[in-house]
C-alpha cells in the first residue's frame, strides 16, 4: 500500500512543479526576470547622474515588482484555473486543496523574492545606488507587501468572470496604482489631490516603507502607519479571498 504523502510534502511537490512551469514559460520568465531589469535600464539611462531620482526609482520598481509577482500573477492564474475546471477537478484528487494553493502561492512569493533581489543587485551594480541601509526593515515591508498583495490578488480573482477579461480587470487596478503611488517619480511633488488618493492605496505605503529602509536607513517604527495600512489592506483581502473563493467555474470549461 502506498504511503500517504504528508501535507508539507504535497505542498513542496506542487511548489516545485510551479517553479518548473514558470521557467518553461517564456513570457512568465520575461516578466519575472527581464522586465525589472529593462525598466531599471531605461530609467537609469534617463536619470543617469541624478542620484536623487535613482533613489526614487529603485525602491519604486521594487514595490511594483512585489505587486506584479503576487497580485497580478495570482489574479490571472486563479481565474484561469477556476474557469478551465482545474480547481474543481482538484477537489477529487488525494492532494489536499490547501497544499495545492500553498504551492501556487509559494511560487508567487518566490517570484517576488527573485524580482526584489534582481532590483537590488541591478540598482547597486548598474545604477550605482547604495546597498539597502536597513535590511531588517526592508524585509519586514517586503513580507508585508507580499502577504497583502497575495490576498488581494486572490480576492480580485473572484470578481473576474473569465480569463479573457482578466487583463482588463487586473490592469484597471494595477496600472493606476503604479502611476499614482510614486513608483516612477517622487510622490511628494505630485498635486495634492493625487497625493490624497495615493495615501489610500497599498502600493504607496509599500514603496514608502521600502524607500525608507533601502535609501534612508529608516526602521520599521519610522513608517509604522504604512505598515498598519498594508496590514489593513491584507486583512480586507484575506476576508474577501476566503468568503468569495469558489472551486466551480462560472461557465462550462
Amino acid at each position: 500500500m502506498t504511503e500517504a504523502v504528508p501535507w508539507w510534502g504535497a505542498a513542496w511537490r506542487q511548489f516545485r512543479l510551479e517553479r518548473r512551469m514558470f521557467w518553461r514559460n517564456p513570457s512568465a520568465a520575461f516578466f519575472g526576470v527581464l522586465l525589472p531589469l529593462g525598466l531599471l535600464a531605461i530609467f537609469g539611462a534617463v536619470f543617469a547622474g541624478r542620484d536623487e531620482d535613482l533613489d526614487v526609482i529603485v525602491p519604486g520598481i521594487a514595490g511594483m515588482s512585489v505587486m506584479s509577482a503576487t497580485f497580478t500573477s495570482l489574479a490571472y492564474n486563479l481565474t484561469t484555473l477556476r474557469e478551465r475546471g482545474i480547481l474543481k477537478r482538484l477537489r477529487g484528487t488525494p492532494m489536499p486543496a490547501s497544499a495545492y494553493l500553498a504551492g501556487l502561492a509559494g511560487n508567487a512569493v518566490a517570484n517576488a523574492a527573485l524580482q526584489l533581489v534582481i532590483v537590488i543587485l541591478a540598482g547597486r551594480f548598474i545604477l550605482g545606488v547604495e546597498w539597502p541601509q536597513d535590511w531588517g526593515s526592508m524585509a519586514v515591508f517586503a513580507v508585508a507587501g507580499v502577504v497583502c498583495f497575495t490576498f488581494l490578488g486572490v480576492a480580485l480573482a473572484h470578481a473576474i468572470p473569465n480569463p479573457e477579461s482578466a487583463p482588463a480587470y487586473v490592469n484597471a487596478v494595477f496600472l493606476p496604482q503604479i502611476l499614482i503611488a510614486g513608483v516612477f517619480y517622487d510622490a511628494d511633488e505630485a498635486p495634492q489631490i493625487v497625493r490624497d488618493i495615493a495615501q489610500a492605496l497599498p502600493l504607496t505605503h509599500l514603496v514608502e516603507g521600502l524607500s525608507g529602509a533601502m535609501i534612508d536607513g529608516e526602521g520599521v517604527a519610522s513608517h509604522g502607519v504604512s505598515l498598519l495600512i498594508l496590514g489593513l489592506w491584507g486583512i480586507a483581502g484575506a476576508i474577501l479571498a476566503v468568503r468569495g473563493f469558489s472551486w466551480e467555474a462560472r461557465r462550462d470549461p
